[in-house]
C-alpha cells in the first residue's frame, strides 16, 4: 500500500493543465473560423486572428486565459470563446482548525503559486463548519465561534467571496406575509432587478419604494421609518445596492 503526499500546488497544476488542453482545442477550432473570415480583408477580422493566435500562445505556455490582459473588442472575443480557464476563480483551502485564521505551510506555498492570478484565496475548516451545522441554536454557534477565535462561520465568507467574484448583490422585497431575497448583478437598474421576480414586472415597472437596511434595524417598522422621513421612492433609473438598501415594495402597472 502506498500514499501520495499532500501537495495542493501539484493538484492545482494538474487541473489547470487539463483545462488548458481543453481550451487549446477550443481556440484551434475558433482560429480556423477566424482565418476564413480574415480572407475578406476586413481589418477587424484580420486583427481578431492576431488576438486568437496570442491567446493560443498564452495557453501553450501553460498559462490560464484569465491571466491575459485584454480590453475592448479583444476581451469580448476572449469571452465569446467561453474558455474554461477564462472563468473567474476562487480558491478555497480546507485547513485544520488551528490554521483557519492564518493558514499553514501548504496555504503559504499555494498562495505563492497563485499570487499573479486575479483570484482570491480563502481558508475554511470543514471540521469547524461540520460542528457548526450540528448545533441547534444561534447561542451555541456564537459560543463555539468565540471559543475558536472566529467572528463568523466560514460559509459566510465563502458566500460573500462568491458574490464578489460574480459581481452579484441581493435585494429584499418585504411584505406582511413574507420576506424574499433576490439575486441580481451589481449595477442593474430597478426595472431590470424587478424582472427576476417576474419578467412582466420590468415592462410595467413604476417605482421602487426603498428603505435603507440600517434604518430598518434602527426604527423597527415601516410606520416608524415613514414618520422619520427615511422612506424613499426611487424611479426607473435607480440602481439597487445591497450595502445600502432593502426594497420594501416594487410598484408595477397592469
Amino acid at each position: 500500500m502506498w500514499t501520495v503526499a499532500l501537495d495542493p500546488v501539484r493538484d492545482k497544476d494538474v487541473i489547470d493543465t487539463e483545462l488548458i488542453l481543453k481550451d487549446i482545442d477550443t481556440v484551434e477550432k475558433r482560429l480556423d473560423r477566424l482565418r476564413k473570415s480574415a480572407k475578406t480583408g476586413i481589418k477587424q477580422e484580420v486583427h481578431f486572428v492576431t488576438v486568437g493566435e496570442a491567446i493560443m500562445e498564452h495557453l501553450n505556455a501553460g498559462k490560464p486565459a484569465r491571466s491575459m490582459q485584454l480590453e475592448g473588442d479583444d476581451l469580448e472575443l476572449l469571452e465569446d470563446m467561453m474558455l474554461m480557464t477564462a472563468k473567474p476563480i476562487l480558491y478555497v483551502c480546507n485547513v485544520d482548525e488551528a490554521s483557519v485564521k492564518t493558514g499553514n505551510e501548504f496555504t503559504t506555498r499555494f498562495m505563492e503559486a497563485v499570487k499573479d492570478e486575479p483570484a482570491e484565496v480563502i481558508f475554511i475548516s470543514a471540521a469547524i463548519e461540520a460542528e457548526i451545522a450540528q448545533m441547534d441554536t444561534k447561542e451555541e454557534r456564537t459560543e463555539y465561534l468565540e471559543m475558536m477565535g472566529l467572528e463568523e462561520p466560514g460559509v459566510n465568507r465563502l458566500i460573500r467571496a462568491t458574490y464578489k467574484l460574480l459581481d452579484l448583490i441581493t435585494y429584499f422585497t418585504v411584505g406582511e406575509k413574507e420576506v424574499r431575497a433576490w439575486t441580481i448583478h451589481r449595477g442593474w437598474k430597478a426595472p431590470k432587478a424587478a424582472s427576476v421576480i417576474h419578467t412582466d414586472f420590468e415592462k410595467g415597472f413604476i417605482r421602487a419604494e426603498v428603505i435603507k437596511y440600517d434604518d430598518y434595524v434602527k426604527y423597527g417598522s415601516e410606520a416608524a421609518i415613514k414618520e422619520a422621513g427615511k422612506w424613499a421612492s426611487k424611479a426607473r433609473n435607480t440602481s439597487l445596492l445591497m450595502a445600502t438598501a432593502c426594497t420594501s415594495a416594487l410598484m408595477f402597472s397592469g
